[in-house]
C-alpha cells in the first residue's frame, strides 16, 4: 500500500493530466464525476496532513489558467469557485455549519447547476466596458469582444439610478440540443464531433 505522500503525488499527476485533457486539448479522458472525486480524494488528504500542501498543488489553484494569446487582466476582487457535495451527510453537516454561524434556521433556495464558462461582467454608468473569465481566480481573460456577441446579454442597463460601476457575475453556457445540433453540422462536414457543452462554450468565448 502506498504511504499518503505517495498517494498525494499520485493524485496530484492524475489531475494535472486530466486538467491538461480537459482544459487546454478540449479531449477529456474522464467524467466530470470521476473528476471530482478525485480532487475531493486529494483535498481530503490535504486537509489531514497540512504539512504535505505545496503550492502547486491542483487543490490551491481557483480555476482554469487564463489562456496566454489573450489580454489578461486582474480581477476586482477574487472570483471563487464552489464547493462539491457528494451525500446528504455531507449537505446536512454543510447546512448545521452555516445554522451555527447565523445563529439559528436557515431559508434554502436550490437550483440546477449550469455547467459553463464562469464570467465577471464590468458596467460603467449603465455600459458593459470589460468581460472576464474566472481564469484562475485571480486573473481572466479578456473575452469583452466574444460575450457581445451573445443576443440576451445586455450591453446597456435600462434605468435612472444606475451604480457607477457595477459587477454581475454569471455563467455562459451551450444547451444539449444545441450540442446536438451543432455535431450534426460537424457530421455532415466529416469534422470531429465536440465532446462536451462546456468545451464548446469555453472555445467559442475566447
Amino acid at each position: 500500500m502506498p504511504s499518503t505522500e505517495q498517494r498525494i503525488s499520485e493524485l496530484r499527476k492524475e489531475v494535472r493530466l486530466h486538467d491538461h485533457r480537459y482544459y487546454v486539448l478540449a479531449d477529456p479522458l474522464i467524467s466530470d464525476t470521476q473528476y471530482d472525486h478525485l480532487m475531493f480524494e486529494l483535498k481530503q488528504l490535504e486537509d489531514l496532513h497540512p504539512h504535505l500542501v505545496t503550492a502547486d498543488s491542483p487543490t490551491q489553484r481557483i480555476g482554469d489558467q487564463p489562456v496566454p494569446y489573450l489580454n489578461q487582466i486582474e480581477h476586482r476582487l477574487p472570483m471563487l469557485s464552489i464547493e462539491n457535495c457528494f451525500s446528504l451527510e455531507e449537505l446536512r453537516s454543510f447546512g448545521q455549519k452555516i445554522e451555527t454561524e447565523f445563529g439559528g434556521p436557515q431559508e434554502w433556495i436550490v437550483e440546477l447547476k449550469i455547467d459553463g464558462v464562469a464570467v465577471s461582467l464590468i458596467y460603467e454608468n449603465g455600459v458593459l466596458i470589460r468581460g472576464l473569465t474566472r481564469g484562475n481566480g485571480k486573473v481572466g481573460d479578456d473575452v469583452t469582444h466574444n460575450l457581445r456577441t451573445i443576443a440576451d446579454l445586455p450591453l446597456k442597463l435600462i434605468g435612472d439610478h444606475l451604480p457607477q460601476i457595477l459587477e454581475v457575475r454569471g455563467e455562459v453556457y451551450m444547451t444539449n440540443s444545441d450540442l446536438v445540433r451543432l455535431n450534426q453540422i460537424q457530421v455532415s462536414k466529416l469534422a470531429d464531433q465536440y465532446k462536451n457543452t462546456r468545451n464548446v462554450a469555453a472555445g467559442a468565448i475566447r
